[in-house]
């Protein structure tokens, strides 16, 4: 048996695709995610507020020794420089950990799902500036 905790998980205080979400229903998704996919949910915590802060993150990321992994609210709160989420898939992944979208209902398990996440990201920034450029 495992001697890690359960997985961490992880809200924003500012706006994820543009749309603030309150802290209490990001928690809300989280759990529901949890619940339903058999994971241990430990308390989560709270990204700053100041865009292109990732310190608890960092925090989280120094506790995956003793956790099984992290629940992100949404895998649009990563790092939106892709060599910082390439750092982060793989600090994840040394560590035996994973990493879940709650929102998206997408865990990030292995280099393959982090692919297919990157994928998503790509698609997502060109839809958008299609829609700006509309």
């Amino acid at each position: 048996m495992s001697s890690r905790q359960g997985y961490r998980g992880y809200v924003a205080s500012r706006p994820v695709r543009g749309q603030h979400w309150p802290q209490h229903v990001q928690n809300l998704v989280i759990r529901d995610y949890a619940a339903r996919n058999g994971l241990h949910y430990l308390l989560s915590t709270t990204e700053y507020a100041m865009p292109g802060c990732y310190m608890n993150l960092e925090a989280v990321l120094e506790e995956l020794s003793q956790i099984e992994g992290i629940l992100c609210f949404s895998l649009f709160m990563l790092p939106e420089r892709a060599e910082r989420r390439r750092l982060l898939y793989e600090r994840v992944f040394a560590a035996g950990a994973s990493l879940h979208g709650a929102l998206e209902d997408m865990p990030i398990r292995d280099e393959q799902d982090a692919a297919r996440l990157e994928d998503v990201l790509l698609v997502d920034r060109i839809a958008s500036r299609q829609a700006l450029a509309g």
